[in-house]
């Protein structure tokens, strides 16, 4: 089994956004064993589209991707899947599209955290990382859990 990488400090805000991406297809994958109504779920990960994806998308795309150059195999995948996951988020609220959105958000994070951030660090050079800090830290977004309906805690 390989070492995992350490994350490079300028990427780490952006492996915290993927965390809790990846808390949102636990959330659903709960949400959905214990039958809690779609119109709930799907308020929430509209809530966390725009909130979360949205603005961690856009900064990827215009900041990150283009490091590695447009035509770059993983840059285009990534933003493929980052059109595709915003497509089901659209989409309307049924089981289907949950666990589509679960599924392929939960493949998204684990080949950019493993695949392109992994060659993010080993082929840009340490000043062009360091940069994505400056730019990352100007992105506000709310608590993904500041959310008043916490359905997928049990009671």
């Amino acid at each position: 089994m390989n070492k995992p990488l350490k994350r490079h400090e300028s990427l780490k805000p952006l492996s915290r956004d993927h965390h809790h991406g990846l808390l949102l297809c636990w959330k659903i994958r709960e949400d959905l064993k214990r039958n809690i109504p779609h119109e709930r779920i799907k308020r929430y990960t509209d809530f966390f589209f725009t909130s979360q994806l949205r603005p961690h998308f856009k900064f990827e795309e215009e900041e990150i991707f283009p490091l590695l150059g447009e035509h770059h195999p993983m840059s285009v995948r990534a933003i493929k899947e980052h059109a595709r996951l915003e497509s089901l988020f659209k989409m309307e609220a049924d089981a289907e599209t949950f666990n589509s959105i679960e599924k392929e958000l939960n493949r998204h994070i684990r080949f950019e955290e493993r695949e392109l951030f992994k060659e993010l660090q080993e082929t840009i050079p340490e000043e062009k990382l360091r940069n994505i800090t400056n730019k990352e830290e100007e992105i506000i977004t709310p608590d993904p859990d500041d959310w008043d309906d916490k359905f997928w805690q049990k009671k």
